[in-house]
């Protein structure tokens, strides 16, 4: 399929071609716009600032923009070198024949934005940081397949593993994922654990921004890093607002109090895309929207509770009258780009006839109130969701009313984005297992390997797998997965696991997202990618 762009995304790259009109454009900015100052919201808070301690998508794109890393991301999805001077394959001699050895070649003359050096000893450092017991680390996943890195000098980092590791990348510090990033061991190699240190509020990288401040519940800020190896970006400052609510995200885009705002949901596209000044990128991405079951929780664990529910939620109408047709109805966590995408796979139907089947046929029993139970435990859904999302309030009021002619009850708990997605060790509601069912949306990821979001070694804390889904033909496949550095290979065996999930139901895939950005018509030279959208921001400005 063949990314769209929208007609303003094409007019941007005919300014970039036309220097006269660049400089035209630049006298007849929106009086609202700040020169080079960039106000951006995904209407989400935030924890914390080291991705070493939290994984999710408002840090992902905070940390492309500033942390270190060995590779990034181009437009097109592809890994290309940051801090290595080139991608290791084994056609390039990076990965020895066996795959157990993996040598980068370091970049010379990089600081970090203190001014302070670069160099391998930072690599082996961050990988003993990974794998100090005393740290919280989201997931070990491939990094325990580390037995050393030699340094044969600074510019050299070899990982010698104990077995091949085909997904090294992004793991092994790329910028797709949000994967932990190189740390300065400059300033950190004197303290015994990272878990709550003041490094984390303000963190160092060597990104093409650093950051400037914090304000919590408010906005953190980046500027221009004058000391960043490419050079210095055009843009001199980015905002992001803490908005967590998507009406109030709406509603400073209409006052022009933000610049852009991404991921926009479709129940929002068609009420600002015609807005005076306000340009709209949209195309498909590699995120997926989804319910997670909980698993652990005995009515969960059983398939016909979960497969009854699936045919009990008509994800077209969600589509449709929620999201105004965006969105990419499917079955599988992979996204129709993706070069693994299994398209053998077809959609389950909305069908309540086939709900309460199932669920007659494994013994629950409606009650006097309309509810059904077994062995004296009611099936009522104790369903965990963010606050500030009204379109997924929305979509639970539908499926309050489909669940109520299967005998399906509904109670919903709402949380503020640091509690809902806050680590293990922070008794965050997701990694704690504190639901029966939740939604939110994954990014997919960009080698195929699901390993860490459903092998079942990457149950939290170890990892998240946040359904606790466990699947020994799943496990299999995604270890020979890691193993083989053969694409037809590693494609069969993504679509094994794609064939598990469907047929297994640890989460039902509401839909892979269209990706839809909602900018200021005055911002130029902004070209997003799938996996990492802030990976190339050297050449915007507004």
């Amino acid at each position: 399929m063949k990314l769209r762009r929208s007609e303003a995304a094409l007019g941007i790259a005919g300014l970039l071609a036309n220097p006269r009109a660049i400089a035209a454009r630049t006298k007849t900015r929106h009086n609202y716009t700040i020169p080079h100052t960039l106000r951006y919201t995904n209407a989400e808070d935030i924890s914390s600032l080291n991705p070493y301690l939290t994984q999710d998508f408002t840090l992902g794109l905070l940390s492309q923009l500033t942390m270190a890393y060995l590779v990034r991301y181009d437009r097109h999805n592809r890994p290309i070198p940051e801090l290595a001077t080139v991608v290791p394959t084994q056609q390039n001699g990076g990965i020895s024949k066996d795959g157990k050895t993996i040598t980068f070649h370091l970049r010379k003359g990089v600081v970090w934005s203190d001014g302070a050096p670069f160099d391998a000893r930072d690599v082996v450092f961050s990988w003993r940081q990974v794998m100090n017991p005393a740290n919280n680390i989201v997931s070990r996943d491939g990094w325990d397949l580390i037995a050393r890195i030699d340094t044969p000098d600074p510019h050299t980092a070899v990982f010698h593993l104990k077995e091949p590791l085909s997904t090294f990348l992004p793991t092994f510090f790329g910028s797709a994922g949000a994967n932990p990033c190189i740390l300065p061991e400059h300033l950190l190699r004197d303290v015994p654990n990272i878990n709550d240190i003041p490094y984390n509020s303000k963190p160092i990288g060597i990104g093409p921004f650093v950051y400037s401040s914090w304000v919590r519940g408010s906005q953190i800020e980046v500027v221009a890093n004058e000391r960043y190896w490419r050079g210095k970006p055009k843009l001199q400052k980015i905002v992001y607002k803490i908005i967590p609510d998507r009406n109030t995200a709406l509603t400073q885009m209409q006052t022009h109090e933000l610049d852009m705002w991404f991921p926009v949901g479709g129940a929002y596209y068609f009420r600002i895309k015609n807005e005076p000044g306000i340009a709209t990128i949209r195309q498909p991405g590699y995120f997926f929207g989804h319910f997670d079951f909980n698993m652990s929780h005995p009515a969960y664990a059983e398939l016909a509770v979960r497969e009854a529910i699936r045919y009990a939620i008509n994800r077209p109408e969600i589509r449709n009258t929620i999201g105004h047709g965006i969105g990419i109805l499917q079955e599988t966590p992979t996204s129709p780009v993706h070069p693994m995408f299994d398209p053998r796979i077809k959609m389950v139907p909305f069908d309540l006839a086939k709900a309460n089947a199932l669920l007659d046929g494994a013994g629950w029993k409606r009650g006097a109130d309309g509810i059904r139970a077994k062995d004296g435990k009611k099936l009522v859904v104790d369903f965990a969701s963010a606050v500030g999302t009204p379109d997924v309030d929305e979509q639970l009021e539908l499926m309050r009313a489909w669940w109520k002619q299967t005998g399906i009850g509904l109670d919903v708990h709402r949380y503020v984005a640091p509690v809902l997605f806050g680590p293990y060790a922070s008794d965050g509601i997701i990694y704690r297992g504190r639901f029966d069912m939740v939604a939110f949306a994954w990014l997919g990821p960009v080698t195929g390997d699901y390993t860490n979001l459903y092998a079942s070694n990457q149950i939290p804390p170890n990892g998240q797998n946040v359904c606790r889904w466990r699947n020994a033909t799943v496990d299999k496949a995604l270890a020979e997965f890691k193993h083989t550095y053969d694409f037809a290979r590693q494609k069969e065996l993504c679509w094994i696991v794609q064939e598990q999930f469907v047929r297994d139901v640890p989460s039902i895939v509401t839909s892979v997202r269209e990706d839809i950005y909602m900018h200021n018509d005055d911002l130029t030279g902004f070209h997003p990618n799938a996996v990492t959208p802030f990976d190339d921001m050297m050449n915007v400005d507004i």
